[in-house]
């Protein structure tokens, strides 16, 4: 299978590390213009430099906006510096281990508003574009928390909920119309986040960064079947994928590449 976004406009939120550098690479490798986005310039530029770098033929096909879409002026200032967009990937978000008798009003706030309320402001932003052309692609970066609430931070399960019920509804109401909405949950994954969580267990352990995440997926996520944590191009094939032509038939869904984390066979 050959996939071909030639001619196509991705954003991709918070796209400078993690996940959503992985996906921005991968639909640059497929053709597609890429559109960098992080909170600061600094950070965007050295990834469209990375990207460049990467993905040989890609330079001229990547663009970027400094702006904070964890704020609806952030989100405004990204829209009017890329009015149209056929394919967005709403990958920006955060996660913090907090109990939840100590999670004060603020940051269940904080968190919605950068987890939750960026994609719906954005999908309502560029879906219609999307729908005058009768062709478009939102996907929604979710988790396996989603269904799978950690109760060692339930704001961010809470969110990625959300985010769930978002782009099934939003499936539902663009039904027909040739523009798809689907979510993926990816399960434990070695990001700059993550690795960041490990890195004292690493160093009490005398691990690597790579063998302390597979300890915590292992201690902490037992149901995975590939009892080790994912790493972020495995996340993006499948986000590329559900970005493509191929995929015109699946919207509406919960796309999982959490590793076998969740038990159940639905």
């Amino acid at each position: 299978m050959k996939i071909d976004l030639t001619g196509k406009t991705a954003i991709v939120t918070g796209s400078t590390a993690g996940i959503g550098f992985a996906v921005a690479q991968g639909l640059a490798e497929a053709g597609a213009t890429v559109v960098v986005n992080g909170r600061k310039q600094d950070a965007v530029d050295k990834t469209i430099a990375a990207l460049s770098k990467n993905v040989s033929d890609a330079g001229k096909r990547l663009r970027g906006v400094a702006a904070d879409l964890g704020t609806a002026a952030g989100c405004e200032a990204l829209v009017k510096a890329e009015p149209k967009a056929d394919i967005l990937v709403n990958n920006m978000g955060i996660f913090q281990l907090q109990d939840f008798f100590e999670i004060p009003d603020e940051e269940w706030t904080r968190f919605f508003d950068i987890n939750v309320m960026s994609g719906v402001r954005l999908s309502r932003a560029y879906a219609p574009g999307m729908v005058e052309k009768k062709w478009g692609r939102i996907v929604f970066i979710s988790s396996e928390s989603a269904l799978n609430i950690p109760a060692d931070m339930i704001h961010y399960g809470l969110t990625k909920t959300a985010n769930l019920s978002v782009s099934r509804g939003l499936a539902k109401r663009l039904a027909g119309t040739g523009v798809t909405v689907n979510a993926v949950l990816p399960g434990p994954t070695l990001t700059e986040g993550v690795a960041e969580m490990v890195k004292d267990d690493a160093k009490k352990a005398g691990q690597s960064i790579e063998e302390a995440a597979d300890a915590f997926v292992k201690e902490h996520r037992a149901s995975s079947i590939i009892q080790r944590a994912a790493t972020v191009e495995e996340v993006a094939n499948l986000v590329v994928y559900t970005c493509s032509p191929q995929a015109s038939a699946t919207t509406g869904a919960a796309l999982r590449v959490d590793g076998g984390v969740l038990d159940t066979i639905a």
